[in-house]
């Protein structure tokens, strides 16, 4: 026995040594956080994509994405959705801030990550498909759409674990729960009162990736935001069908004034720039064209009004044309995409305004009569220098001219020149000042 002791107390004392020693244990690999409120759309999609590219280029270990949202475009949501089940690293979708929500696409999208978490005061659902073209669905293509959707969502939950049945009362019966509902039925795995609670939460938890599982340790780690660039933050304001709208006007106004007024040059960059821009964001919106052709109506008829007496009609017709194509303009229905009335209003007025105003002054400009050049010379009043009877001369702008008058004109008198013959001015009696 005393030999075994001895025999033991090496070993047992480097152990020893060797666990006083160690290096306490290490925080684990950064998380990424990208933050992402509005719409899903072609730019949601291309700045998640870059939000899982920065995580991979950091060693992240998860990448959480704070979603808050209303929906959008099935396209985009599924480009997202294959990036995030292709992804090496987990990806966590976490409904915030309190008052957000995941909704339509949203739905999905939660659904689809390795992790599903909410913040309380959220909600998750309504996610029937919603026509997002320009004309309506007829039933046969609402149910293959809706089918189509009903199959994908499931097929997403299944995948994850989560409550299939209520995923697919989501799409067909629109259905809608809070954040305490969503735990309870298995929509979502977690609720956290805010990034550091969830990172919290998050500790420990095993996530089954499709190389094998990893356990992440979230407890204290790095946080490594990833912030939306300037130039999708753009790209981002004009989907807004309000902006898309607004420069449509501006285009308009700006093109058609320039072909009443041409060489102003000003409106017709203004307004080239202007429709670009909107037809940039008119391709991710449902384009009702009738739209589009009573607010180029609207339009012409305010410029119309400038050029022909019309009383005020034409004015009161293009007002009425430009809020009907204003209310046609975005065939949906969904809130999100509509435009606002606190928008039509103020566009509508100003662009009746703007057209009156500028293109009238343009179409006056064109009317008035020249002021250089023979024809200029017409109605000015000169001095007579020497006896028009009814031959002499006249002094007209310090230039001394050969006049004929209709009347016997003495030196010092006024003349007003009537019509101009080569180089002979024809003039008459005039009271006015010469000049």
């Amino acid at each position: 026995m005393e030999k075994l002791a001895r025999g033991l107390i090496l070993p047992l004392t480097a152990f020893a040594l060797l666990v006083l020693t160690a290096p306490p244990a290490r925080a684990g690999s950064p998380v990424a956080v990208a933050t992402y409120e509005g719409v899903i759309n072609p730019v949601t999609a291309e700045y998640l994509h870059d939000a899982l590219a920065f995580a991979e280029s950091i060693g992240a270990q998860a990448l959480v994405v704070q979603l808050d949202t209303p929906g959008g475009l099935d396209t985009s949501m599924r480009l997202i959705i294959k990036d995030i089940t292709s992804s090496p690293l987990p990806v966590v979708v976490y409904v915030s801030p309190p008052g957000g929500r995941a909704a339509s696409a949203g739905v999905f999208i939660t659904l689809a990550a390795q992790v599903a978490a909410m913040a309380p005061g959220t909600n998750i659902g309504a996610a029937h498909p919603v026509a997002m073209g320009g004309g309506e669905m007829d039933r046969t293509m609402k149910e293959k759409v809706e089918n189509d959707s009903v199959a994908y969502i499931k097929s997403i939950a299944g995948q994850r674990g989560r409550n299939v049945a209520w995923a697919e009362d989501a799409v067909r019966k629109s259905v809608s729960v809070t954040e305490k509902e969503a735990l309870a039925l298995k929509i979502i795995d977690l609720v956290a009162e805010d990034l550091n609670g969830l990172l919290e939460a998050l500790d420990g938890r095993k996530v089954v990736m499709g190389i094998g599982s990893v356990v992440l340790k979230t407890k204290g780690a790095e946080v490594r935001d990833y912030p939306m660039g300037w130039r999708l933050e753009m790209l981002k304001a004009l989907s807004d069908p309000n902006i898309a709208y607004v420069l449509m006007t501006i285009g308009m106004i700006g093109l058609l004034a320039e072909l009443y007024n041409p060489g102003a040059i000003l409106p017709g960059i203004v307004g080239a720039i202007s429709l670009i821009l909107a037809f940039y964001s008119l391709q991710s919106l449902p384009v009702n064209y009738a739209g589009v052709l009573l607010l180029l109506l609207g339009v012409v008829l305010f410029i119309l009004e400038v050029s022909v007496t019309s009383y005020g009609l034409l004015a009161i017709g293009g007002v009425i044309s430009m809020i009907l194509g204003s209310l046609m303009l975005i065939k949906a229905e969904a809130p999100f995409l509509q435009i606002s009335w606190s928008v039509i209003l103020p566009v509508v007025t100003l662009a009746a305004g703007f057209s009156l105003f500028v293109v009238g002054m343009g179409i006056r400009a064109m009317r008035r009569p020249p002021l250089t050049g023979s024809e200029g010379m017409v109605g000015l009043v000169g001095v007579v220098k020497t006896p028009l009877a009814p031959q002499g001369k006249i002094l007209v702008h310090g230039e001394l001219w050969d006049a004929v008058s209709e009347q016997p004109l003495q030196p010092g008198e006024q003349a007003e020149i009537t019509r101009i013959e080569g180089l002979k001015l024809f003039v008459k009696p005039s009271l006015q000042k010469g000049r």
